[in-house]
């Protein structure tokens, strides 16, 4: 007879959270206020929602968040609390207006809520929210043609997924794919997602080292140096170690808006084509209009062989992500399409978003109001830094990624949060804690940038003055 094992023995049961009934009203609370007119949601339910989402983000999310954002999680003895927003402006659940300097890290490149693309997802959650499975789905299909003619060279085949490590995350198998070959190479500081393909590409320890063993055979070289990627594919090749692809970013983001030599994204392709090996451009960020062009490569007249998109593709409405290349390098994928899938990926409403999102950016020209408002601000800062030399260091950036540098990380933040006591919300930068982005929505308003530039001021003569 076999004795049955207690698996539990000698062990403290840890408490349980699980409460069904709990977690039905719980729900229904919030989904009754979701749907409740903003006129008619009461002080005391706004209240409600102030002070809990702290707890909760203490509770069930990560305190780590609430120490990170100690500049906008506690202000008047209760959480500043994700709103509402239209535009280039946001507004707490207690009715406090915020300008919008940061545009979720380049969501919101037609600014919150456009009402045209709320407008297309909306009407086309109405006729179906999700496809089959199993059926052709027409607006996908059509989101491809309409890219296809959007992006330089000959890119034409996509694949449409959720975030932006996942575009990255199916290059990095296309590229594999293709070339038979398993290297990569990546540069220092550049950002390319947290998803373990992609985090194998990301140049900055902290980020990586608790994962270590990543991906293996990715090598990283400065940023803007073109005679680095060529000796490390020369070495590679020496050695026999295959290199599938070189990824980079047009113009690196969380580094802190940082620009490549002119020389450098041509002699890139040239270095690529000349050892075989794929060009790949992570355009999650530089995509869509936001450096003052459509595309970042667009700058220096470059088509890479695999193009990845995310954070303004969906307009800033739904999640949405992709990768394209050409008809050349997409036939490794035919003989089983199901090599790279997605449930959730190119989604009606998604793709119904994006196919708004693309006409406000050529029917507003995004990209040149970018451009344009960029040269403003970088104009009006770089005056800023002639009276405030020992706070400001410099601006850089092109278009609408701008990153303002400060001397030190302490100074970085007392700009953010004095920014933010003025009502006006930015950030630093993931891999640059010295640098504060300006990365607004590419139609804000000359009278809200005016506005930030003020309060700019303020803050700078209050650090002198301290």
């Amino acid at each position: 007879m076999t004795k049955s094992v207690d698996t539990n023995r000698g062990m403290t049961e840890a408490p349980s959270h699980r409460n069904i009934d709990d977690a039905f009203h719980e729900a229904q609370k919030m989904v009754k206020l979701i749907q409740t007119p903003e006129a008619e949601v009461t002080d005391e339910e706004r209240l409600w929602v102030a002070t809990s989402t702290y707890q909760n983000f203490a509770d069930h999310i990560n305190k780590g968040f609430l120490e990170y954002r100690k500049s906008v999680t506690e202000t008047n003895d209760f959480a500043l609390t994700d709103w509402q927003g239209e535009g280039s402006i946001l507004r707490d659940v207690m009715g406090r207006e915020y300008i919008d300097m940061l545009g979720g890290f380049g969501l919101y490149s037609p600014g919150i809520r456009h009402p045209k693309i709320v407008a297309a997802a909306k009407a086309q959650l109405d006729r179906s929210p999700q496809y089959s499975q199993e059926m052709l789905d027409p607006l996908r299909a059509h989101l491809a043609k309409v890219i296809a003619k959007l992006t330089p060279g000959d890119i034409q085949y996509g694949f449409f997924a959720n975030s932006g490590t996942e575009a990255v995350d199916g290059a990095m198998k296309l590229a594999k794919l293709y070339t038979g070959k398993s290297g990569f190479i990546s540069t220092l500081r550049g950002f390319h997602g947290k998803s373990l393909g992609a985090l194998s590409l990301l140049g900055k320890a902290v980020y990586r080292q608790p994962l270590l063993p990543l991906l293996s055979g990715v090598r990283h070289v400065p940023f803007g140096d073109a005679d680095a990627v060529e000796q490390e594919l020369r070495r590679a090749k020496e050695v026999g170690d295959g290199i599938a692809g070189v990824v980079v970013e047009p113009i690196q983001g969380e580094a802190g808006a940082i620009e490549p030599p002119d020389d450098y994204w041509p002699r890139l392709r040239r270095i690529c084509d000349q050892y075989d090996v794929l060009l790949i451009a992570d355009e999650v960020q530089t995509g869509f209009g936001r450096t003052g062009k459509i595309f970042g490569v667009d700058h220096w007249g470059v088509t890479p062989d695999i193009m990845c998109f995310g954070k303004a593709l969906g307009g800033g409405v739904i999640a949405m992500s992709a990768f394209f290349s050409t008809a050349k390098i997409w036939k490794c994928m035919e003989p089983n399409p199901f090599m790279h899938t997605t449930t959730t990926g190119g989604n009606p409403v998604a793709c119904a978003a994006a196919l708004a999102q693309i006409t406000v950016l050529l029917e507003e020209d995004l990209a040149g109001q970018a451009a344009e408002k960029g040269e403003y601000i970088k104009k009006k800062v770089l005056a800023l830094q002639e009276k405030y030399p020992m706070i400001l260091s410099g601006i850089q950036g092109r278009g609408l990624l701008l990153g303002m540098v400060f001397p030190s990380d302490e100074i970085g933040y007392q700009v953010a949060s004095g920014l933010f006591s003025r009502g006006v919300l930015t950030a630093g930068t993931l891999n640059n804690a010295k640098t504060i982005r300006l990365e607004p929505a590419l139609n804000i308003p000359y009278a809200l940038i005016d506005k930030m530039l003020q309060r700019l001021e303020e803050t700078f003569a209050d650090l002198q003055t301290a």
